[in-house]
């Protein structure tokens, strides 16, 4: 939660790597971290806007809440 803002387009590619992986478990994780990835564009000018530092920090929030799995009951019915 303590990450500061992403100054510029490597730091970007290296947040957007360590997150890549929590990307199938956040609903909407392309939605929330759309503001982010287009600063990677080559035609566009990085500017930090606040629709980026809103998409950070939801992303922080999402990253450091524990995302559960559980084991399956074999005694229940349930569908894979």
């Amino acid at each position: 939660m303590e990450w500061i803002a992403l100054k510029d387009v490597d730091e970007v590619r290296y947040f957007m790597v360590l997150t890549d992986y929590y990307r199938r478990l956040i609903m909407n994780f392309s939605h929330i971290d759309y503001p982010i990835t287009s600063l990677q564009r080559k035609a566009k000018k990085f500017e930090w806007a606040k629709e980026c530092e809103d998409s950070f920090e939801q992303l922080k929030l999402l990253l450091t809440h524990a995302l559960v799995s559980n084991i399956a009951d074999r005694d229940k019915l349930f569908v894979v």
